[in-house]
């Protein structure tokens, strides 16, 4: 399976809520996908409708495929805490995830694509593996031949986000990921007990 490159409104419209980001679309067409989306009467779902709807939401919000999603699952499941809680701790640690975060990329994908071509360091080696994990104390930056890419100097002076879990330099186009985030702090609308529910059967 490859990774999901088609409409993203549609995307948001089955779920109902804009998982991308704002989105005028959405906005416009709050209602399911689809021909009949805005009249139809949707059958009412079974449980395991409803686990395996939230585990593809979080699979589309962060942008990962099921055997990554999976892995992380198993290995959230073997550390000590709540199984749920360390999967989204697990998948908030992604370098991808992280350079989106810490405001250098307007979205997932793009923050994706900034670290396979390169452009970020992670405690001063380059790192091209998007689901690279990170652990406490890391310093993510910006590679210094990279600095001056339009892409970059944009989303960094538009920057207004911060997440208690990672700090940023703006003059060094650096950041720290200090810790796993606590479930509180994490934004992300993801009800990860159904998720474990899912796997679990």
């Amino acid at each position: 399976m490859a990774r999901y490159i088609g409409p993203k409104s549609k995307i948001a419209r089955r779920f109902g809520e804009p998982i991308f980001g704002p989105d005028r679309a959405f906005e416009r067409k709050n209602y399911p996908p689809g021909q009949h989306g805005s009249s139809r009467r949707r059958k009412k779902q079974s449980e395991y409708g409803i686990q395996l709807q939230e585990k593809q939401k979080a699979k589309f919000t962060y942008g990962i495929l099921e055997r990554q999603f999976r892995n992380l699952f198993k290995k959230a499941a073997r550390k000590k805490g709540v199984t749920g809680e360390n999967l989204l701790q697990l998948i908030e640690s992604r370098l991808d995830n992280t350079v989106f975060r810490l405001g250098i990329a307007p979205t997932r994908n793009a923050a994706r694509q900034l670290v396979s071509h390169r452009h970020i360091t992670v405690n001063g080696n380059i790192v091209n593996i998007p689901s690279f994990l990170l652990k406490a104390g890391d310093i993510i930056a910006v590679r210094e031949r990279s600095k001056s890419l339009e892409v970059i100097v944009t989303n960094v002076e538009g920057r207004t986000m911060n997440y208690p879990w990672l700090e940023w330099d703006r003059e060094k186009l650096t950041g720290r990921f200090l810790n796993y985030p606590p479930r509180e702090d994490i934004p992300e609308t993801i009800k990860e007990q159904l998720i474990v529910e899912l796997y679990s059967k």
